[in-house]
């Protein structure tokens, strides 16, 4: 890190450590501009680790409830997001709740195999073509992840979708960077190969397009044409939509791309007026 960018951490966490003060100190807009601050990020990263947006919906307003009556724990060590990180995959990796390809025990191998055998001979070109498509792709994306170990999974969202330095990767998953820098080259072997191998966007050569899944996806029930879920979840303020993300991954033909080309999703603003009301309610202090 150059001295520059050292100036600038050290700035914002202590314009962070001013804002937690006055949260913790009863401020309701100090805290609201918390929770702002941390829901959309937290909200990506559940959507990776737990598959659904329902489900990441969830996931994320019990996180924010751990991060907000724990603010007053919070001791600068590192910046506020990456402390709430460190919340988020701790509750993340210890939840009880599977998602269907871990409770399948869905390997890359099989999930492969079922790419194969639903893929149609020529591209998709019903109605909203392109919207099914990115539909395919981002559903496919996170379905991928689900078959890496929650641990392999963590580590390469942390490293290679959010591209998180080694060090405040390790930090957040509790453990050294050799042992973070190990398990990561582990799932980022595994996901290349796979991806080598199965998906035309990283190979033109492989066998695998997301125009091809369209019709099989519909049938299944896996996407509906009506509703897309993840080519039409809205986007944080200013940040990346379906268009823009794909783009982007076209540009660079690599495994990380694809898994990185996601929008910048929001979380739902009503599960955030859930939080903020129960935290305003007096049931959860701010101070344990």
């Amino acid at each position: 890190m150059s001295s520059e960018e050292s100036i600038s951490t050290e700035e914002a966490i202590s314009a962070e450590e001013e804002l937690v003060a006055r949260a913790v100190d009863g401020d309701k807009a100090a805290l609201e501009e918390v929770v702002h601050l941390l829901q959309d990020p937290l909200y990506r990263l559940a959507l990776r680790m737990v598959w659904r947006p329902a489900d990441a919906e969830d996931a994320t307003q019990e996180i924010l409830i751990r991060v907000i009556t724990r603010l007053a724990t919070w001791r600068a060590e590192a910046r506020l997001l990456t402390w709430a990180y460190r919340i988020g995959v701790n509750y993340l990796l210890n939840l009880r709740r599977r998602t269907p390809q871990e409770v399948k025990q869905l390997s890359l191998e099989e999930f492969r195999e079922n790419l194969a055998d639903g893929l149609a001979a020529a591209d998709y070109a019903g109605p909203e073509a392109q919207l099914l498509a990115h539909e395919v792709r981002l559903s496919c994306s996170q379905a991928l992840l689900q078959c890496l170990q929650r641990e392999e999974r963590v580590a390469f969202v942390l490293g290679e979708v959010f591209e998180l330095p080694s060090p405040d990767a390790a930090w957040i998953l509790d453990v050294t960077p050799a042992a973070y820098r190990k398990r990561l080259e582990r799932a980022r072997q595994r996901i290349r190969a796979f991806m080598g191998s199965t998906c035309g966007i990283v190979n033109p050569k492989a066998f695998c397009r997301c125009a091809r899944r369209v019709e099989t996806a519909v049938a299944s029930g896996r996407v509906d044409p009506r509703r897309p879920v993840l080519a039409t979840h809205p986007v944080s303020p200013g940040g990346r939509g379906v268009a823009e993300a794909a783009a982007q991954m076209h540009r660079l033909h690599d495994a990380a791309a694809v898994l990185r080309a996601h929008p910048d999703y929001a979380a739902p603003q009503a599960r955030t007026e859930a939080v903020l009301a129960l935290l305003q309610s007096g049931r959860f202090p701010l101070l344990e």
